[in-house]
């Protein structure tokens, strides 16, 4: 019992020596302090990533309905918006992608494409002027996922579209203006724009400008570009953007139309109501009569509204 009381005192004396040891103090001291960052001592964010995913489904059966009305019905429609923005010094760096699908089932029509749409946009800017112009390089990609079809009458359909049939290929050298991240003005007096149908019988008929039997075309002509965001309030936002292209060489007046506008009300944090227009004016597109034939070019209009599951995100 004495030899571990003994055994007891040393220990405790000794850790009493070694605690006030100025060296093991000072750790001590220095373990406990907290550290602060310097405010000056900052490294700023080279990139703004984020987006948005929306899906939106409606469903509806009836039963010995005596209004009448198909028997089923189902539709779906999804959205995702990425984008990443990069900024250093007087370079920037915008990119975006937009991929859409959306789809209609009903009992007496079947299975038919609502919306469909790949969309990636890829813009480079140097400043050369403190207020927000830049010398700048845009390079734009867009199709679709799958075959799109046209229903001159219940029982029929005709091919309009496919994969890369059509698909638009831009390249752009020109200036713009861009104040901040959510407004931008693209300008370029000459422009390079490849259309693409890979579709043999799309190509066969000479569909979207291309000569027949061939698969890609080369135009030459001016462009133009506009995007804008707007925060409306804490649960409503606005997406917009407009691309105008003019031909120099075939009817430089009739001016192709590229427009897209997106408008999203959260009613909770992952649900939302959202509202579609797309606008599309394209001179060498022909549309299809009831009749089945071709029919000259016409302003295209879709519009899509829906509420369902909305998630956005950013770094």
């Amino acid at each position: 019992m004495k030899k571990t009381l003994v055994t007891m005192l040393i220990v405790a004396a000794a850790g009493y020596v070694f605690a006030q040891d100025p060296t093991v103090k000072g750790l001590k001291e220095a373990a406990g302090k907290e550290i602060k960052k310097d405010p000056n001592d900052t490294i700023p964010k080279l990139w703004k990533l984020g987006g948005l995913v929306n899906a939106n489904l409606n469903q509806a059966a009836l039963s010995n309905w005596a209004a009448g009305g198909d028997k089923s019905s189902l539709s779906l429609n999804s959205l995702l918006s990425l984008y990443a923005y990069y900024t250093k010094g007087k370079h920037s760096w915008n990119n975006t992608l937009d991929l859409a699908y959306g789809i209609v089932s009903t009992t007496s029509l079947g299975n038919r494409k609502a919306d469909d749409r790949i969309d990636f946009l890829s813009k480079y800017g140097y400043r050369i002027s403190p207020k927000n112009w830049y010398v700048t390089g845009l390079f734009n990609f867009r199709t679709q996922f799958a075959k799109g079809f046209s229903y001159p009458d219940n029982n029929s359909k005709i091919l309009t579209s496919d994969f890369m049939a059509p698909a638009y290929i831009l390249v752009s050298p020109g200036i713009s203006y861009q104040p901040s991240d959510n407004f931008s003005i693209f300008l370029s007096p000459i422009t390079a724009r490849w259309t693409i149908v890979s579709n043999d019988s799309l190509s066969a008929a000479g569909a979207y400008g291309v000569d027949p039997g061939k698969k890609t075309k080369l135009e030459m002509g001016a462009f133009a570009s506009v995007n804008y965001k707007k925060k409306i309030s804490e649960s409503a936002s606005y997406q917009g953007r407009l691309d105008l292209f003019s031909n120099y060489r075939h009817k430089p007046a009739n001016i192709d139309l590229y427009m897209t506008n997106i408008l999203l009300v959260k009613v909770t944090r992952v649900i939302a109501i959202n509202f579609n227009v797309d606008l599309i004016y394209d001179d060498d597109a022909k549309t299809v009569k009831s009749d089945g034939t071709a029919g000259g070019p016409k302003l295209q209009i879709k519009e899509l509204m829906g509420i369902g599951l909305a998630y956005s995100f950013k770094n």
